[in-house]
């Protein structure tokens, strides 16, 4: 997906695209290298003037659009997929940090000709040595800045300058006495980077620029570069897509090949991290400051920082042909190195962002003010009587507090709340916009547990759609209730992955069925009263057509466990042994050979839950190492804002969904790049806790002072390869979502 998610914007996307395509073409750039180079400015630059695509963010009465920051982003980030040269970021940027200033006669002024179409720059604080001294007519300026993109285009430039320990903000034409700019070879061939000198340069009070905050500003650049770099990546999704559907080796194209089908499936999963993650950025220009900090923080660290990587990636899938400059993809990964240089070093914005969630975590949930006030009003009073009623027994499952039972979870079940997206009276129909509200009602509640339907919640859902009615007033009112406790008895031990393959007998004989066979890996067998069951129903037919969905009781006759032990000593695994176990007929769901697609089904409700647990804290170790007194804090700090960097982007990531379902588009791949991205943070995670952790890991039981590592980290295999191993879903990307062919 791109940056913008309404129609406008995407339409904005386009029109840029499409300028791009008629004025500048990558050959017509490629001549003008040198050009560019120098801070001359392209030939079409008064025809994007024109458009108003420079200033789609600035107010309409000082000339620009009226847009907001967010359409801005979808101008730079469509222009950097384009390839569009020259200075659009830097003047861009120039723009959003202008507008922050306090609305003086100094600020309309430069307001008003960046709308004009006069190119600008944005020289931050940060490694400069420009200082700014009181003189009689306002201030003089002094110093060297760091390399900056545009600085040689530029016909304005913002620069901060050093007074003690406060921030000048000064409006500095380049062609004033004193002010040199000196062009360098820059990296990325298609806008200039220059070294700003001044040179005892004379400001006056006209030129300065009150009110603007230099934080923020930085965040605006960030989360701007953040739009650039997501649109190089995906620029080079589309591209190697396209190319490993055509280029053949062998008698075929290699996009058949799986190793390249998951490098290109993980580069559409970081496109969309790092998507989310300048979406977000740019939408918290408008928050607190430390809102504003984290998620521009988790942008620089899951779009800038990545994006040169990323395009190496891409050079590797296309072979020695994406090593030549006569290919196009060398000047992506140019502007991606040079994008990812401007912000800085990403290792200061990751200890950074560990710094600021070690108190506050990023707050993505979508602000729903007075919209279905009346919904809302009813979901108040049953959480209010909720909360004045316990549970009083443990779950059936296991002992805790979203399992328990009694009076409160009986409440929420008959009202509907446990599964609110349910149709009634299971659930109460709620809409996406529904399901957030209760979302809301329930955090305004922290001592109020949320009850779970544990694995019954990817099952119900089958009961729902293909039982009768008699069987799902059987089921599931108690199973609400958390009376009822169930397995999923899908996997065998010649299938694997691949469900179709199973071998597991059912037999049709008078009044049911007698099943035998042999199910693996299944959770909680040994605490579930029923399981949902695959076997093979007609052997005769297509391997994925002869199978039946089957409500098996677990107490049945002939059903046997053995406790599968696991690394942590633990078995909550266990291999089933049926041996002849009737099955009565109206516990086949569907018809005899409907099996398959109620198991799809159910999978997918499976992987959609599995993405959600991205909401549970899974950097508390790293995060208790941080409150330590110690001499690697500043380590242990970097790898918390990385994980919680990932985190906050797969939460992202999420919300855009539901915010593209509530503006009724079709529901897109994020539940199989969510369970991708999960799997590698939580690698990530637990080999940082480990390093750090040491040698706490010596010892298997909690540690008094480092607290449980060993326990959690030997937990990880259960997530990382249930619902579907990385892999499964790495296939599922390449060929469902991005096309690659099967064969």
């Amino acid at each position: 997906m791109t940056i913008g998610l309404t129609p406008e914007q995407k339409h904005l996307a386009d029109a840029v695209t499409q300028f791009a395509a008629r004025h500048a073409p990558v050959d017509k750039t490629r001549e003008a290298f040198d050009s560019l180079a120098a801070g001359e400015l392209p030939h079409w630059w008064d025809d994007f003037v024109v458009n108003g695509f420079h200033a789609v963010h600035l107010p309409e009465d000082f000339g620009g659009q009226g847009g907001t920051l967010s359409d801005a982003a979808c101008v730079v980030e469509a222009a950097a997929t384009a390839l569009l040269p020259g200075p659009v970021l830097p003047t861009v940027i120039a723009g959003a940090v202008a507008l922050d200033a306090d609305d003086t006669s100094s600020a309309r002024t430069v307001l008003r000709r960046l709308a004009e179409g006069v190119p600008a720059a944005v020289i931050l604080p940060d490694g400069t040595g420009v200082h700014a001294a009181p003189s009689d007519t306002g201030w003089a300026v002094t110093g060297t800045s760091t390399p900056v993109i545009g600085a040689c285009a530029a016909q304005v430039l913002l620069v901060a300058a050093r007074h003690g320990d406060d921030i000048i903000w000064l409006a500095i034409d380049p062609a004033q006495q004193g002010v040199t700019v000196e062009a360098l070879n820059g990296t990325d061939k298609t806008v200039d980077v220059g070294v700003l000198s001044l040179e005892n340069v004379t400001c006056g009070k006209d030129a300065e620029l009150t009110g603007i905050d230099t934080e923020r500003a930085r965040c605006v650049a960030v989360a701007l570069t953040a739009s650039a770099a997501a649109g190089t990546v995906r620029w080079c999704v589309g591209a190697v897509t396209d190319h490993l559907r055509t280029r053949e080796q062998f008698g075929r194209p290699i996009g058949t090949f799986q190793a390249l089908q998951h490098q290109a499936a993980m580069l559409l999963v970081n496109s969309e991290l790092a998507t989310s993650a300048a979406w977000d950025s740019v939408r918290s220009a408008s928050e607190s400051a430390v809102q504003n900090r984290i998620a521009a923080a988790t942008a620089a660290l899951m779009a800038v920082a990545p994006a040169p990587d990323l395009v190496l990636d891409t050079l590797t899938m296309f072979g020695a042909i994406g090593y030549t400059w006569e290919h196009d993809l060398h000047l992506y990964w140019r502007k991606a190195t040079s994008l990812a240089s401007s912000i800085g070093a990403a290792g200061d914005h990751a200890e950074a962002l560990g710094g600021l969630t070690m108190t506050e975590s990023r707050d993505v949930s979508v602000k729903l003010g007075d919209l279905e006030a009346d919904f809302r009003r009813d979901v108040a009073a049953v959480l209010d009587e909720a909360q004045t009623l316990r549970n009083d027994r443990p779950g059936r499952q296991g002992d805790y507090p979203n399992l328990a039972t009694g009076p409160q979870r009986t409440l929420l079940a008959e009202a509907g709340l446990i599964a609110p997206h349910w149709p009634r009276p299971w659930g109460v129909e709620a809409t996406q916009l529904q399901q957030l509200v209760i979302d809301e009602e329930f955090a305004r509640r922290p001592d109020l547990v949320r009850p779970s339907l544990g694995i019954s919640e990817w099952i119900l859902p089958t009961l729902i759609s293909s039982a009768p009615e008699h069987i799902q007033q059987r089921f599931i009112p108690a199973t609400q209730r958390g009376e009822l406790g169930w397995c999923q008895l899908f996997s065998e031990p010649g299938a694997g992955s691949d469900l179709a393959a199973l071998t597991t007998r059912a037999t049709k004989v008078d009044g049911g069925w007698r099943i035998s066979g042999h199910k693996i890996w299944t959770s909680s067998a040994h605490t579930a009263d029923y399981g949902a069951l695959l076997a093979r129903t007609d052997p005769d037919v297509a391997k994925h057509r002869g199978l039946g969905y089957f409500i098996v009781d677990m107490n049945a006759d002939g059903i046997e466990l053995q406790p599968i032990r696991q690394a942590t000593g633990e078995a909550h695994f266990n291999e089933v042994f049926l041996t002849d176990v009737f099955v009565p007929d109206e516990l086949l769901l569907g018809g005899p050979t409907d099996g398959w697609s109620l198991a799809i089904a159910t999978m997918a409700q499976e992987r959609v839950a599995i993405s959600g647990y991205v909401n549970f804290d899974r950097a508390s170790i790293l995060r208790r190492l941080a409150a330590e007194d110690r001499p690697d804090r500043s380590r242990v700090l970097a790898a918390l804002g990385n994980a919680d960097a990932y985190a906050n982007a797969i939460k992202v990531l999420a919300v855009r969904e539901v915010l593209r379902l509530l503006d009724g588009q079709a529901a897109g791949p994020a539940s199989s790049i969510a369970k991708v991205a999960m799997n590698v943070m939580l690698r990530r995670i637990f080999s940082d806790t480990l390093q750090l952790s040491a040698p706490a890991a010596l010892v298997e039981d909690a540690n008094p002072a480092a607290g449980p590592v060993v326990e959690p980290y030997f937990h990880l295999p259960a997530e990382l390869i249930g619902g579907g191993t990385k892999e499964i879903q790495l296939n599922i990307i390449a060929q469902m979502i991005l096309g690659l062919p099967r064969r």
